[in-house]
């Protein structure tokens, strides 16, 4: 860095003064600087100028490795200071200099000067007057100003005992953290990931570093969290070859960070690599790498980028989308698929593994989809040997694959019936068995992004650890967009020893397959049959009436055939060959399937077949499936239901099913019957009052009442129900209502209550009907939750009954029917009352009504009140009531109360107007 005498006395004759300008881009030392020009097209031309006719102390300089003999060489006295000064005062400003010498090796001496021209500062002169450099003064020659002037400055410097003319050694010792610090993951720690004030020393490429941290003056190579830059290849010869883009990274380092002053954040010490980050006050060189496109993210260190590795990714994902420099050729996964494919809303049908689903998309279809960048539990190694040593025993790999039931259920509870979002990350393409046969082959799969209620699937799947992360080459962007989000889910989850990763014994799934298997199915049979309705899951479906169920209590699986019913059968193999299907049988196929494939289900068995099938009812969410496929003419009443107690459900169900002409009722022709005279036996009117409470009056003067003698079992229901929705309360905006479903809904006075959807105009306005109260109420969805199973109707049943006023008729005037209903909720709402059923009526029971305390008829009071009229009954056995009624119209009508205050304005004569019929 020094010059020499004999160097300067060498002048190049044709050299000219012309003032030349550029920028500082390194200042070697005291008396020497790197200059470059302006970038055009790529990185600029540089050239090292020496200041003329001072000399600085020399930097320490390590020994060459190539020189086992040589000595590492310390700093000069002054020399730090003075490469510190002209630091400070140079680096990445526009200066101006005239060459004055060359010598033969190419070594340029000049004058320099901050600025654009020679009236700004003269660094040599600057760096004598603070005593930070030495004058050459036997080259000097006396007619010279520019001399003159530096050999005085220079006498001031002494006389004031400036810099190295004063009494300080002016020396620093600075170190290699690599050979002085014995752990450098130790020291690393010990920062506590706190920002290093520190200057870049050195840029070997885009993303690696020299940098002195100070105050302590370590030397440590630091490389970018999260990131990797082109870089140069040495070839044996020693050559550098640069990959594409290398010069141009490393030079967008370079011009913002070479010997700037900066912090940086030592994140991590993984084998001996430092990795951290720098921040400096104009912006993050990592992320500006990124968007710059002159580096792409790696996966073995974003982890431990402290400023968010979905700040990185996005820069990426800005340079893949303009494709600049190094992802000029990019193409995006999912670059051929159109907005509405690669993002959409489908519902759940099935879950085919522990990373695919089967969605139904708004179109109808249904389409597979696999979970992004997760792999489910496997057999690898010899475990995988041991089971195909087992040749007698059939490898089931949802029971026998350690976790992989575990994480079926997860996804089957979470998401089968529900609405989930879909966010197509890549297309994987299909692969076919190579010579080899070492690679399996596979159709085409679209990896997804799979979330619900904010929650991703996939991610909470690896954080119980049911699913491990796929390791991918670093050029493959076939990946999860939540990719970093999994790794992190993952690391939880083997710190936690959760799942795959527990160190305790894998769980254990005996389950016996009862199947087709006589013996086994006799045996279980009278069990079943005493139990009941038994729980079960639906684990497929042969057809509409044909189902596989996995019974959780029993720990087996059996074939289950829908009992009561003759449902359409679809193709199958015979000993004479394919026998075709029936019409209609894909389509009770499919309802069965998107009814109760994969959900928790009720069963009564009642018998077997020869085959070893059970034979019985199967019921969800309180919905009788025989029932379901009878209403919705995909299904026969078969005459073995006659003796079941749902055949008269059954008959109901079939008739309008059989008037409306649809599907298997389509070509039906209703045979002629011969009239029949119903011959009605006579009875007497039976008084049974019992105690009920009523909760809700309609407008059609229907009323909704509680049965007094249920009322506690109702009471504790609520307080239990409430009680674990306190504790687990459900997440606002997961529930999706359908129309039918049971629900939970919160009223206006903040508390939950059972309900029933009865229709969706939109997710704001959904009207719900309050099964245990009778009311009804327009509520947004956010408002709603899915019932908790132990609350259901099967646990205790809807407790709000309707039922008619009997013997009277509603005014069909609107203002009279206001009157009335006023009345009664003033008279009988919330209250206690006696009920007895006098015979049954269009939609509901009519009813006679007394006030507990007076035991007064409420019907025949309105009557008498003049505000209702009598509904005359034919039956015999009602008759002394009627007259009753009768005998108070007349009443009422005679003093003209209410409806009668004009007369009978039902009648169509007049007196006073001359006509009599």
């Amino acid at each position: 860095m020094a010059s020499s005498a004999a160097g300067q006395a060498q002048t190049n004759p044709s050299q000219t003064l012309s003032l030349q300008r550029g920028i500082v881009k390194m200042v070697l030392s005291g008396c020497a600087i790197i200059v470059r020009g302006q970038p055009r097209g790529g990185p600029p031309p540089e050239r090292q100028i020496n200041l003329s006719n001072v000399r600085a102390g020399a930097l320490a300089r390590r020994a060459a490795q190539s020189q086992p003999d040589a000595k590492d060489t310390p700093d000069e006295p002054w020399a730090f200071q003075a490469r510190e000064y002209l630091r400070k005062k140079m680096i990445g400003k526009e200066i101006c200099f005239t060459v004055e010498n060359k010598t033969p090796q190419g070594r340029e001496y000049g004058m320099v000067y901050l600025g654009k021209d020679t009236t700004g500062e003269n660094i040599a002169e600057s760096l004598v007057a603070e005593g930070l450099a030495s004058v050459r003064r036997e080259g000097i020659r006396g007619n010279n100003p520019d001399q003159v002037r530096l050999c005085d400055l220079e006498d001031q410097s002494k006389s004031a005992k400036k810099g190295m003319w004063g009494d300080g050694a002016g020396i620093h010792t600075i170190r290699d953290l690599k050979y002085t610090i014995e752990n450098p993951r130790h020291f690393i720690d010990s920062l506590h990931q706190k920002p290093v004030n520190a200057v870049i020393e050195h840029v070997r490429d885009g993303a690696v570093v020299r940098a002195l941290l100070l105050p302590d003056y370590y030397l440590v190579t630091v490389m970018l969290s999260g990131i990797k830059c082109p870089s140069f290849k040495r070839e044996p010869d020693g050559q550098e070859i640069p990959e594409p883009f290398a010069a141009e990274a490393k030079f967008f380092t370079e011009s913002r960070l070479l010997q700037r002053d900066v912090q940086i954040i030592l994140e991590s010490c993984p084998n001996q690599v430092i990795l951290g980050t720098i921040l400096h006050p104009n912006g993050n060189i990592t992320e500006l790498l990124l968007k710059d496109g002159f580096a792409r993210c790696v996966d073995w260190s974003i982890a431990v980028y402290t400023q968010g590795a979905d700040k990185l990714r996005a820069a990426e994902r800005s340079a893949k989308e303009r494709k600049v420099r190094i992802w000029k050729d990019y193409v995006a996964p999912t670059a051929n698929l159109d907005q509405k494919d690669k993002q959409f809303v489908a519902k759940v049908m099935q879950i085919v593994n522990a990373d695919a689903i089967v969605v139904k998309l708004n179109s109808g279809e249904n389409k597979t989809i696999h979970l992004s960048s997760i792999r489910p539990p496997r057999i690898e190694g010899e475990a995988n040997q041991e089971k195909n040593k087992d040749k007698d025993k059939r490898f089931r790999p949802l029971y026998d694959i350690p976790y992989m039931f575990e994480a079926r259920e997860f996804l089957r509870k979470k998401l089968t019936g529900k609405k989930v979002n879909v966010t197509v990350d890549y297309i994987r393409a299909a692969t076919t068995v190579t010579d080899t046969g070492t690679t399996p082959s596979f159709p085409e799969r679209t990896c997804s992004t799979v979330t619900i209620g904010g929650i991703n699937i996939a991610e909470a799947l690896v954080s119980k650890g049911l699913a491990t992360v796929i390791r991918y080459r670093q050029d493959d962007d076939q990946r999860s967009s939540h990719y970093d989000e999994l790794l992190a889910a993952e690391a939880r989850a083997i710190k936690n020893g959760k799942g795959l990763h527990s160190k305790k014994e894998v769980p254990i799934h005996r389950v016996a397959d009862i199947s087709g298997d006589t013996q086994k199915a006799k045996q279980f049979l009278p069990f079943l049959q005493r139990a009941g309705r038994s729980e079960a899951v639906v684990e497929y479906v042969f057809s509409g009436s044909r189902l596989k169920l996995y019974m959780p209590k029993e720990t087996c699986l059996i074939t289950f055939l829908l009992a009561g019913i003759d449902c359409p059968r679809g193709s199958r193999n015979t000993a004479g060959g394919i026998q075709d299907a029936e019409p209609f049988s894909d389509e009770a196929c499919l309802f069965t399937k998107e009814l109760v494939l994969q959900r928790e289900v009720e069963v009564e068995v009642e018998s077997m077949d020869k085959a070893g099938n059970f034979i019985g009812w199967l019921h969800i969410d309180g919905l009788n499936l025989s029932v379901a496929l009878v209403e919705h003419a995909l299904s026969k009443v078969h005459f073995t239901a006659e003796r079941s107690s749902y055949y008269k459900t059954l008959l109901s169900a079939e008739e309008p099913a059989r008037l409306k002409k649809e599907k298997i009722w389509s070509n039906y022709e209703e045979q002629p019957t011969e009239e029949v005279v119903q011959v009605t036996e006579e009875k007497e009117r039976i008084a049974s009052y019992k105690p009920v409470f009523v909760t809700e009056i309609t407008d059609e003067l229907h009323f909704y009442v509680q049965d007094v003698e249920t009322g506690t079992q109702l009471e504790t229901l609520m307080e239990t129900m409430r009680s674990e929705i306190a504790a687990h309360p459900p997440v606002e905006g997961s529930y999706l209502p359908r129309r039918g479903d049971y629900c939970i809904s919160k009223f206006a006075d903040g508390e939950w209550y059972r309900a029933r959807v009865e229709k969706i105009e939109s997710p704001a306005k959904v009207h719900v009907f309050y099964i245990d109260y009778g009311n009804r109420e327009l509520v947004p969805s956010t408002r709603l939750g899915a019932l908790p199973p132990a609350f259901n109707i099967r646990t205790l049943s809807a407790q709000a009954t309707e039922y008619g006023f009997a013997y009277i008729q509603v005014p069909q005037d609107e203002d009279a029917r206001a009157d009335v209903v006023d009345s009664i909720v003033r008279d009988i709402q919330n209250t206690q009352c006696l009920l007895n059923v006098e015979y049954m009526g269009g939609s509901c029971p009519h009813v006679t009504l007394q006030f507990t305390d007076s035991k007064d008829d409420v019907g025949l009071g309105l009557v008498k009140q003049g505000m209702v009229m009598v509904d005359v009954r034919k039956e015999k056995h009602l008759q002394k009531v009627v007259k009753e009624y009768l005998i108070a119209q007349e009443s009422a009508k005679a003093a003209r109360l209410n409806l009668w205050r004009y007369g009978d304005f039902r009648a169509d004569d007049a007196d006073e107007f001359g006509y009599r019929r």
